[in-house]
């Protein structure tokens, strides 16, 4: 199995179809979330759906009326349920565990023939508000997923390798 190609093919999408994803797709896009690693095994996830359209209205709002967000027929809220956690590098794992997650449900939605976007800009309070996100725990991100409106083009530039890595010193 090659991952490159899926690799390549993702890309910010920010124009989406207005159809529904099958919640099988779902299923198997928060099944490659939930495989992803995470310090010490911990999982501190908790993968929260929405699809209503109401829900996705409020969400556009507390989005600061970014459209994309309310036109994505799915929106995964990626929330961590252990925000305290130090890794023995002194970092807060939460934010790295979240993101290798968001990271291979994406990757399972460009294989599912899915479009989708990594949404940081929202108001944390309201958005814990609309999905009734116990006080201890942290939304992290939101994932946009659904069918690309048009072709996305992958035309994102990259540094060359050369540039961004080296063997045995910086």
């Amino acid at each position: 199995m090659e991952i490159l190609p899926e690799i390549l093919r993702r890309t910010s999408v920010r124009e989406f179809l207005p159809r529904e994803v099958d919640p099988e797709i779902i299923n198997r896009i928060l099944e490659a979330g939930r495989l992803a690693p995470s310090a010490k095994n911990r999982q501190p996830w908790r993968f929260v759906v929405i699809t209503d359209p109401s829900k996705r209205v409020l969400f556009e709002r507390a989005c600061f009326g970014q459209e994309h967000v309310g036109n994505a027929p799915v929106i995964i809220a990626c929330c961590s349920t252990n925000t305290e956690y130090k890794m023995p590098n002194g970092q807060l794992s939460y934010p790295i565990d979240i993101s290798f997650a968001a990271s291979f449900m994406m990757l399972q939605a460009v294989h599912e023939g899915l479009g989708t976007c990594i949404v940081t800009t929202f108001d944390e309070p309201v958005v814990r508000e609309i999905l009734t996100v116990p006080f201890s725990m942290r939304v992290v991100l939101l994932l946009l997923l659904g069918y690309p409106a048009s072709n996305p083009t992958t035309t994102h530039e990259r540094l060359p390798l050369s540039r961004v890595s080296s063997y045995d010193h910086w």
